[in-house]
């Protein structure tokens, strides 16, 4: 894994977060790269960042700086929402508290369909991801790389994988539920992936230097 490359303080990446699958993404989308991927568990930084942002982008760029600026090390940060078009959007940048705090995914799951209970199918809908670089001493430029998957919402839960809502979102032009997907398939293809693609270049040349 990417963590195994390098042990040097030079070519470590702090990534903002201890889910476990945005973790388990991570390493096997930049796995290739000569970067060591450290969280902030193993960092013992105990940081808690209000998301107050409008927009994926200011939630990013507010995780990315914090854990830059408490480790000293660059810090990729992300922040992604499910919208529903029979929502208006919603739940969004709510994604994560749509069932309130202390919810489990299967809550938020459970709120997502009481809420589309009268929506006629197909329940088009996307996963978003913003994915920030925050990289001392330089904190006021943070590079941003957006990522996007469309789909629509199903009733029924669908496969085993994946985390949140991936049971019930189904990929347009699939039949097959983000749940369902095969790791190295949705590691190309989910909005994470592919905003974690568009980053890989400029973490390539960031390492380089290093």
């Amino acid at each position: 894994m990417a963590s195994a490359l390098s042990s040097s303080l030079d070519h470590r990446l702090l990534i903002a977060t201890n889910n476990p699958g945005k973790l388990r993404e991570l390493h096997a989308i930049l796995d290739d790269l000569a970067i060591t991927l450290v969280t902030p568990r193993e960092l013992g930084l105990d940081l808690d960042v209000d998301e107050t942002g409008a927009t994926y982008a200011e939630n990013a760029r507010l995780k990315a700086v914090a854990f830059a600026r408490a480790s000293g090390l660059p810090a990729l940060a992300d922040d992604s929402g499910l919208e529903v078009d029979a929502l208006g959007g919603a739940p969004g940048l709510h994604s994560k508290r749509y069932a309130g705090g202390g919810a489990s995914d299967a809550d938020r799951r459970a709120r997502l369909l009481a809420a589309l209970a009268d929506a006629p199918a197909p329940r088009r809908a996307r996963f978003r991801c913003v994915i920030a670089v925050a990289v001392p001493p330089d904190l006021d430029t943070v590079p941003l790389f957006e990522g996007v998957c469309e789909g629509e919402i199903l009733f029924d839960e669908r496969g085993a994988g994946g985390f949140g809502y991936d049971p019930l979102f189904r990929l347009a032009g699939q039949d097959q539920t983000m749940a369902e997907l095969p790791a190295e398939t949705k590691n190309r293809v989910s909005h994470r992936a592919r905003a974690a693609q568009a980053a890989r270049p400029f973490l390539a040349r960031l390492f380089a230097r290093a």
